[in-house]
């Protein structure tokens, strides 16, 4: 959807539960020494200003990471990440998803992003600029097809859609079933929100059909301000690395204490 701008959300809960997951992930895979790939479908800008007037206007940085870095550990991988990505842009920084993966990962290894929206991919280009990472202006589903399975062929493949097309839903299970006949040795994850008409339900069933050991981590709290509609946001993981549902488990008991 390129009328869908990050900016205005950055920093807030979901994206708590989405970046805390990704950088222990990233972190749990580079213990090895061997190269791992990152692939990404729906990359955005890789930075945002939470001083900016998007992210002041909604309050949702403010009642998110503002409101509960104070879980996270000083050595937790999503900690460091936060704590570079304002050394090098300055206080208010807030990394997205590919900057935390160009932070989290070894010059060894490989970054794919894909970014449609022209604005977004060119605020993508100068922010990993860098870094030693692809970035594709496509659709980010015919990056992932025709890039799977990647060299090397470890390594985890982020999809996380804006949601606001409905058809979403149908399409995405479509992806990843064909990325895992492609790639069955990729983790595969999925972000996605939990809104008050439950709309994910159906497409989690059919994940859960299709991939019944994958690992589901789910997350709810407060809307941020009376009307909107988003309650929860989760995750579902092909090919979780070990460990990973005891780190879901901690975040999750975090996220109990806002209710």
């Amino acid at each position: 959807m390129l009328s869908y701008q990050h900016g205005y959300h950055a920093g807030n809960l979901a994206d708590v539960q989405k970046h805390a997951m990704l950088a222990w992930v990233l972190a749990e895979l580079a213990r090895k020494p061997k190269p791992l790939s990152y692939l990404e479908t729906h990359a955005g800008r890789g930075l945002y200003d939470l001083g900016a007037p998007e992210a002041l206007k909604t309050g949702e940085a403010a009642a998110g990471i503002a409101r509960v870095e104070d879980w996270f550990a000083p050595d937790d991988p999503y900690a460091r990440v936060l704590a570079e990505t304002r050394r090098l842009h300055g206080p208010r920084a807030y990394p997205g998803s590919p900057l935390v993966a160009a932070l989290s990962l070894r010059p060894e290894d490989r970054i794919t992003l894909a970014e449609l929206h022209p604005r977004e991919g060119t605020a993508l280009e100068d922010n990993l600029l860098p870094f030693d990472a692809r970035i594709e202006r496509r659709d980010g589903a015919e990056m992932a097809l025709s890039r799977t399975p990647p060299d090397p062929r470890r390594g985890l493949l982020l999809v996380d859609p804006s949601w606001e097309v409905k058809s979403d839903y149908d399409t995405v299970p479509d992806l990843l079933e064909k990325v895992a006949r492609r790639w069955n040795v990729g983790a595969l994850m999925l972000w996605y929100p939990i809104l008050a008409d439950a709309r994910h339900a159906p497409m989690l069933r059919r994940l859960a059909t299709t991939f019944p050991d994958a690992l589901r981590h789910e997350v709810r709290f407060p809307p941020v301000r009376p009307g909107h509609g988003m309650e929860g946001s989760g995750l579902f993981t092909v090919n979780p690395p070990w460990r990973m549902e005891e780190r879901a488990a901690w975040l999750s008991d975090r996220f109990a204490t806002l209710r």
